[in-house]
């Protein structure tokens, strides 16, 4: 048995995680869930928005399982996201699209995967403001190590899984040094994967493409804002943020996470979609080499959602979370 930190989180998140434990409870995963909590609920009842046994838990376990949190708004907190990956330098923020039968969209065979530097660029947290002349100043801090980092994770992630294509995203017409150096990194790092072709793409238009013929991409690397932007719109390209999966990874952590919000206004109604953190839980599994327990999961996950009548309210159907998470149980 493999202990994981598990992280519930605000919102919605306690009922998507509990929907996730029971489904692995019944595929008899052998993993040992040690559940801490971050966030606006940790806040409110400890006066910590990522208290220390939450961080004394991912050192030891170096492996978790996170449902959306609620940063406070407009009160100075940085985000807790961008604190844990920046702490744990969790460096590689990882977004498979990939179009599932059963949730309707514009396009048809979409299979990509985004690979996001997650600690450096605009999100380096190095912002200054000017009371006087009323000018805020905010640094995008790009290094040649973490262009590297990033860069190899996306190439050595394409020869293991036998993708044909890198496309490295940029502005580098623009952002002349910042651009340069990601460039510069995939030209070095592509020596050690001669298996793997790449080619570049300026962001405006990789977004054009993303929306016009989106099959064409096989595995996409980019600085962190343009990331950011980049998985959110493949994620719609595929269903939305209801329906995709994200990882945080490290050399020697790896976090994954549901990437919607906490969606505080439906919390406690039965309404909440578990797919996205159960779709995490599986890239987890995947991670730990837990390969049979993921396909009998994700065999199940699709064959309930090609069944319009057992899934929750926003794919189509009238299932409440807990009935969502029992029709995939049974179809296990």
């Amino acid at each position: 048995m493999t202990t994981v930190t598990l992280i519930p989180g605000d919102g919605i998140g306690p009922e998507i995680t509990e929907a996730v434990k029971a489904i692995f409870a019944a595929a008899q995963v052998p993993i040992t869930w040690e559940e801490e909590n971050a966030g606006q609920t940790t806040f409110d009842s400890m006066g910590e928005l990522i208290p220390q046994s939450l961080i004394d838990s991912l050192e030891r376990n170096r492996i978790a399982l996170k449902g959306p949190i609620t940063t406070p708004v407009g009160k100075g907190f940085k985000s807790i996201n961008v604190q844990l990956r920046q702490k744990f330098d969790l460096y590689s923020n990882v977004r498979p699209a990939k179009t599932t039968p059963g949730v309707k969209t514009r396009f048809e065979n979409v299979d990509l995967v985004l690979f996001r530097e997650n600690t450096e660029g605009l999100y380096a947290g190095l912002e200054m403001y000017d009371e006087r002349l009323g000018i805020s100043d905010s640094i995008a801090r790009v290094t040649v190590e973490g262009c590297r980092k990033i860069v190899r994770a996306a190439f050595a992630y394409a020869a293991k899984n036998n993708r044909p294509k890198v496309t490295v995203a940029h502005k580098a017409n623009i952002l002349k040094s910042a651009g340069r150096l990601m460039l510069e990194a995939a030209a070095e790092v592509s020596k050690e994967f001669p298996s793997v072709p790449w080619d570049e793409k300026i962001i405006d238009n990789m977004c054009m493409q993303l929306v016009s013929k989106p099959e064409q991409f096989e595995v996409i690397v980019t600085t962190n804002l343009f990331g950011d932007i980049l998985s959110d719109l493949c994620a719609g390209l595929v269903g939305g943020l209801g329906v995709v999966s994200g990882a945080n990874v490290g050399d020697d952590m790896a976090v994954f996470e549901a990437v919607h919000g906490s969606a505080p206004d439906i919390a406690g109604q039965g309404l909440a979609n578990p797919t996205a953190l159960l779709r995490s839980a599986l890239m987890m599994l995947e991670h730990m080499e837990l390969k049979d327990h993921c396909a009998r999961i994700e065999n199940a996950l699709e064959k309930t959602l090609l069944n319009k009548e057992q899934c929750t309210k926003d794919l189509g159907g009238n299932a409440s979370t807990s009935e969502f998470a029992q029709h995939i149980i049974s179809n296990l």
